[in-house]
Parts: C-alpha cells; structure tokens; sequence
C-alpha cells in the first residue's frame, strides 16, 4: 500500500452537520417577527422578517433561525432603520433604531408564524 492510500484509509470520516439545539443567546438574537401586510405578502415566496438585535450578524441570524424553526435557510439579508425625531404635542421624542432581518428559506420549508416559539 502506498503513504496516501494508508492515510487515506485512517482518515476518519466526516459527519453530516447536524442543527445545534437552541439556546438562550438564539432567542436573544431573533427579537420579534414582524407581522406586517408587506411582510405577510413576501411569505409567498419563502421569505421571513423579522427584528434582530442591532449586533446580530448574518451568520449568527441564519444559526438562530435554523435552530429555533427547524429549517434551513437560504439567505439572510439585513436592514438597519435609524430611528426618528417625532414632536407630540410640542414634545420631543426619538424613535430607537431598529435592524430587520429578510430570511430566505430552502425550497420545502416554512415558518408557522402564528404559533410561538
């Protein structure tokens, strides 16, 4: 036998990945789902919004979601909306701001949004 069929013979075999289990710092991540008419409307094409926290990354949403709804995601797209200065009634306040995440799921997977999680 040659070196690199002996190597290749002791290399161990890779396992499929399997979803991590969900833990507290993935329901700190997805903040609430966003139940708007555009955002009910876009579930059609297998795509989710939902209120992320502002430190959230791509790859952290796409774990999060994956674990909490048993799916398997697609894309992850983000949006940072800065919040706004309103006046009531002579008062000023300020609008916090807020980070949206748009999740593409895989083609057989949806997401049941009117039951909790």
């Amino acid at each position: 036998m040659t070196e690199a069929a002996v190597k290749k013979a002791k290399a161990p075999k890779a396992k499929a990945a399997k979803p991590a289990a969900p833990t507290i710092a993935h329901y700190g991540v997805i903040v609430s789902p966003v139940i708007t008419e555009k955002a009910t409307n876009i579930t059609a094409s297998r795509q989710y919004t939902f209120r992320v926290a502002r430190a959230a990354t791509k790859p952290v949403i796409k774990s999060a979601v994956e674990s909490l709804f048993n799916v398997k995601v697609e894309a992850v797209n983000t949006h940072n909306r800065q919040g706004k200065t309103k006046r009531f009634k002579g008062k000023i306040g300020f609008r916090s701001d807020v980070k949206f995440a748009i999740v593409t799921l895989a083609e057989g997977n949806s997401i049941d949004m009117q039951s909790g999680v």
